[in-house]
């Protein structure tokens, strides 16, 4: 008799074979103009439950172009593991051919190239238009939303995440967890959440002072669909306080909880819950763990890490599914429910390549109203740029190294910082840099640019403490390590924090970082209450402005050991 981990593995693998798992025939296509919607959308339906994900929006309406990273580093047991390899390691592990659709949409070789080939990605009116397909097909699908979505860009920051709230009820999610959301302040995300129509899901979302559930955050909602018991549990950002600056939600304390998650599974379970679904919020390496901790958990839903992966990864008897950012992505998950237990799954990773698929007219004259009121500022020509901007990566990215440069002439800095965050637009060379392009890498609601006077041995603590690249997924908070300008370093990320980082150097001199000397820094996103200094956006603005046309040169002040 074949066991249901053998029969899920025989699944996968017919699903990669067949096509029916990840990037199916799209994957293969060679020119853009083989490239159509009814081709993006083929599916074969399976089983008797749908499952439609999208996670990590951060606030995009419109098409934008987005570069996967150029390094994704995985340490201990998630090493040489998706999501932690990239490029051309990545095609050759899941046969992309090069210069297909699939190469473009999941790697980043070639890309402004592939991008003038393909298009942009992403808009609500085109995921609108694929979930509309999949509920013409399978009217019983839950939609399913990972968080990440009431935050950055500039109208989303000008209506407190209104804009947001306004299109994506008109997706109709059924459920929805949180991270980013927090930011806007609790008294704001407390007023949107009552209004919901749908469930808004954190089984980890406790109250502070008693150490307790809260009523405004169910731990998960239980669905009947197509004769079948699911139960979808919340999993919300579980470093919260650690991440982003506690004084902005002081009612509420987070955490992983696998012990609880274990608990409220048993309890859907004694409930007849014949599907376990986690929409996680966890990053995909604590995702990982907490499914070989937890027993019962059918499907994660995996969001935060911003990986997107053609097929689900097994962990025992639990898939997880990871779904991309920024809009770029859809997942539609059919499972195959029997005698109360999943017994089988089919998987595709849909591109929402825009130039593609046609948008929802409703949709998109939604998103036209939101905004509407501030078109003017959002078109505002800036400058241009030479380079290619991105923001993906452990240490780096084009834009943040054009922050960071921003930060040093703007604030007369010496050293600059800029947060390790992964959301944010690509922009191609010789393309406008307009003000919501700026927007869309800076938006925050803690975005004051400060500027300090900070000791080498205090610059190299902060560096310590931010290098979170823990063997043990629990302990590495999710995050990239802070952007810096002005100087470089060394780092040996096999080695314990506190010994990590050596070799600081100042690049304007080429002189060692001296622990007892003071130098000027910039930075921007504090956690800190009160920091003053102008808006980051203002900042670049400014800088770009005087630029005119920008170029970034190739960074390379961070070596790094230990991988």
């Amino acid at each position: 008799m074949i066991s249901r981990r053998d029969f899920l593995q025989v699944s996968m693998a017919a699903s990669a074979l067949y096509g029916a798992s990840g990037f199916g025939n799209w994957g293969r296509l060679a020119a853009q103009q083989r490239l159509t919607q009814d081709e993006l959308l083929q599916f074969d339906a399976f089983g008797n439950v749908t499952l439609i994900h999208v996670t990590d929006i951060h606030a995009q309406l419109k098409p934008i172009y987005f570069r996967e990273p150029e390094i994704n580093l995985g340490v201990g047991d998630a090493f040489g593991h998706v999501p932690h390899i990239t490029g051309a390691d990545f095609r050759k592990l899941y046969g992309v051919a090069d210069g297909s659709p699939s190469h473009y949409a999941l790697t980043y070789n070639d890309f402004t190239s592939l991008a003038q080939t393909y298009g942009r990605v992403g808009g609500l009116d085109r995921v609108a238009t694929v979930i509309n397909s999949i509920r013409a097909e399978r009217p019983d699908a839950l939609l399913l939303d990972g968080g990440d979505t009431w935050h950055g860009s500039y109208t989303c920051y000008h209506t407190e995440g209104q804009d947001m709230v306004n299109v994506m009820n008109a997706l109709k999610p059924d459920a929805m967890t949180f991270h980013w959301e927090f930011t806007l302040g609790s008294a704001r995300v407390q007023e949107i959440v009552e209004n919901l129509p749908f469930a808004a899901l954190g089984q980890n979302i406790f109250d502070a002072e008693w150490d307790e559930p809260t009523d405004l955050f169910p731990p998960y909602k239980m669905f009947e669909r197509s004769g079948t018991k699911i139960a979808v549990i919340g999993q919300a950002f579980p470093y919260m306080p650690i991440a982003n600056p506690r004084w902005m939600f002081p009612e509420y304390s987070f955490g992983i909880r696998d012990e609880r998650m274990q608990e409220m599974v048993d309890e859907v379970r004694s409930m007849g819950a014949e599907v376990v679904v986690v929409l996680s919020h966890n990053g995909f390496d604590v995702d990982k763990k907490m499914a070989g901790r937890v027993s019962g958990i059918d499907v994660i839903l995996s969001g935060h890490t911003h990986d997107a992966l053609p097929e689900p990864v097994l962990v025992g008897e639990t898939i997880i599914v990871a779904s991309g950012s920024n809009g770029k992505f859809v997942s539609r998950v059919d499972l195959d429910v029997r005698d109360g237990r999943m017994m089988g799954f089919k998987h595709k990773l849909i591109p929402i390549f825009s130039d593609v698929i046609t948008p929802d007219a409703d949709v998109a004259k939604l998103i036209d109203e939101q905004r509407a009121p501030y078109e003017s500022q959002l078109s505002e020509i800036i400058g241009q740029t030479d380079s290619l901007l991105y923001r993906r990566g452990n240490f780096n990215g084009t834009w943040d190294d054009l922050i960071c440069d921003a930060l040093i002439e703007e604030r007369d800095a010496d050293i600059s910082m800029s947060p390790g965050v992964r959301w944010g637009p690509s922009i191609l060379p010789g393309q406008d840099i307009t003000r919501e392009d700026i927007w869309n890498v800076t938006s925050m609601t803690y975005g004051a640019a400060y500027r300090t006077e900070m000791t080498g041995e205090f610059i190299h603590v902060i560096l310590e403490d931010v290098a979170l690249f823990n063997t043990d997924p629990y302990y590495q908070q999710g995050g990239d390590m802070v952007r810096i300008g002005g100087m470089g370093y060394r780092i040996d990320i096999s080695k314990p924090q506190g010994s990590r980082i050596s070799e600081m150097t100042l690049l304007k001199t080429g002189e060692m970082i001296d622990p007892a000397k003071t130098y000027m820094v910039a930075g921007w996103a504090s956690v800190n209450e009160g920091t003053e200094g102008p808006q980051i956006w203002d900042v670049v603005e400014s800088y770009i402005r005087k630029k005119g046309t920008v170029t970034v040169s190739p960074n390379n002040s961070v070596k790094v050991v230990g991988a």
